[in-house]
């Protein structure tokens, strides 16, 4: 090396990070592709474009096959905290008859409970189911909505999962896997698929309830992929998208002049360094531009009809979940991919009032169950529905045995991932069916069983997508949200 290369090595050198190196052996040249994607998807690209562009981005992505799709959207409902699905979608009669009685030891002999410790009583629900519909499914006294629109749903009552703490499984659910740092389902939709909607994301999280989920953003995190895949966060009150607003005497084409320089600069530092990071960086600051006068519009839900405030039960300028549910709707009809709303709450372990089966666990019904039935009837009357997918469930189940946390009178149910139940309706999804059945006292799955992975492939099939092919090369792998298992699901399709 002579002299006058030293000080242009060093420059080099600086510049080159062991972050950038790392990101680099992954992507490749994809940082020129995802370039591309951005320009198309900021500046009104079609949907195929944007999707050559978006499989570019990483060689393994290029064998996603592309076979019709029965749902172009996603609306997921989670709820936080676990439902017991014996006291709403899996109906019971042994457990009313030996309610108070010691589960066999057979059963619980070598398991492992959260809270439970002993030999436990089993508990039947305190509430009736009856069948409802065409379809006979049965649905508990707390659901009466859910009961209008039970054969337009399918319910699976055989699901489990590995996980039995919240936060690990509230991430499994979400992206496959129970440790941080994998892509979200809505991450990997936005990174096969793109996005419809040229001045919103392609991946809205909307959260109600006590608080965020015990998995935190991890849960629509974009783990190794690209951070421009990961879920926008918007709150209900204040600014939808926090910084999103002008600074005080900061006019809208100062802005515009600001960004554009701006951007001129991240370009010659891309073209420099190759890290798609800054390429996110740029669509990150052309998004917020667009959505300074696309997401106010979209927040005002006092346009809309008073008949349609009335079927969800929205109250205007209050956070909550039927809220979200409307603004769902609106989203979804504006061509955003993915819509997760997560109500936090649903965690009820019986040791007080706050958070029992009797008082606590009715209270969260009222909260959700008419939006969730308005949405679902909503969709339908727009002719939406059909290419809508909505999804309602939590992380994991209850035990069929009362907690009885440190001899608690109150009644409540521990964390069971061994067996629990979720619903699905629209999109391709076959409507009031049942799939899956739990033993007698409703403890373990007994036929149709469907894993998390089982889930991802379905929903991913729906979507027109092969689980096994759309990958992402990752230190040295190529990964995928059902890692190496997961079969579709093929009760549930149409």
């Amino acid at each position: 090396m002579t002299r006058d290369e030293s000080p242009h090595m060093q420059d080099f050198l600086r510049a080159i990070t062991r972050r950038h190196f790392f990101m680099e052996a992954g992507l490749g040249v994809g940082a020129t592709a995802l370039t591309m994607l951005i320009n198309r998807s900021l500046f009104g690209a079609d949907l195929p474009q944007q999707a050559e562009a978006a499989t570019a981005t990483n060689s393994a992505a290029k064998k996603t096959p592309q076979f019709a799709p029965k749902a172009k959207s996603i609306i997921y409902l989670f709820m936080a905290g676990a439902p017991s699905q014996l006291d709403l979608l899996d109906c019971k009669p042994a457990l009313q008859q030996l309610d108070g009685q010691p589960i066999p030891e057979s059963v619980v002999k070598g398991e492992r409970f959260a809270f439970i410790r002993g030999v436990p009583k089993l508990l039947g629900s305190p509430y009736q189911f009856s069948k409802c519909g065409q379809s006979d499914a049965e649905v508990s006294e707390l659901l009466p909505n859910l009961k209008g629109i039970v054969d337009d749903i399918a319910i699976v009552r055989s699901l489990s999962t590995s996980q039995f703490n919240h936060a690990p499984a509230q991430i499994f659910m979400n992206t496959g896997h129970q440790i941080v740092g994998r892509p979200s389902l809505g991450s990997w939709l936005s990174y096969g698929l793109g996005t419809e909607a040229s001045n919103l994301p392609g991946f809205v999280v909307l959260l109600s309830g006590e608080n965020q989920p015990d998995g935190g953003t991890a849960c629509w995190g974009s783990g190794f992929l690209p951070t421009v895949y990961q879920g926008v966060q918007f709150r209900s009150q204040g600014d939808p998208v926090l910084f999103l607003t002008n600074p005080e005497g900061v006019q809208s084409d100062d802005r515009r002049r600001l960004l554009t320089r701006l951007n001129t600069l991240n370009e010659l530092h891309l073209q420099s360094v190759n890290d798609p990071e800054i390429a996110t960086r740029i669509a990150s600051y052309e998004m917020a531009y667009r959505m300074q006068s696309s997401v106010p519009e979209l927040m005002d839900i006092s346009k809309e009809p008073a008949s349609i405030h009335r079927m969800y039960g929205t109250e205007r300028g209050k956070a909550s979940f039927a809220n979200n549910c409307l603004l769902a709707r609106r989203l979804v009809e504006r061509g955003v991919r993915f819509v997760q709303l997560y109500h936090r709450g649903w965690d009820n372990h019986g040791t007080s009032s706050h958070d029992d089966i009797v008082s606590r666990l009715p209270k969260l019904c009222l909260e959700t169950d008419q939006a969730a039935a308005a949405l679902v009837r909503d969709l339908k009357q727009r002719g939406m529905l059909d290419n809508t997918l909505v999804i309602w469930g939590g992380e994991f189940g209850r035990t069929p045995m009362n907690e009885e946390r440190n001899r608690s009178k109150f009644l409540g149910r521990d964390h069971h991932p061994k067996a629990f139940s979720m619903w699905l309706v629209g999109g391709g999804i076959k409507g009031g069916v049942t799939v899956g059945r739990t033993d007698d006292f409703g403890y373990t799955v007994v036929e149709d069983p469907v894993e998390i992975h089982d889930l991802h492939a379905t929903v991913l099939h729906l979507m027109g997508i092969d689980h096994t092919k759309l990958t992402y090369r990752f230190q040295g792998r190529d990964f995928r949200l059902t890692d190496v298992s997961g079969t579709v699901v093929k009760k549930l399709l149409a």
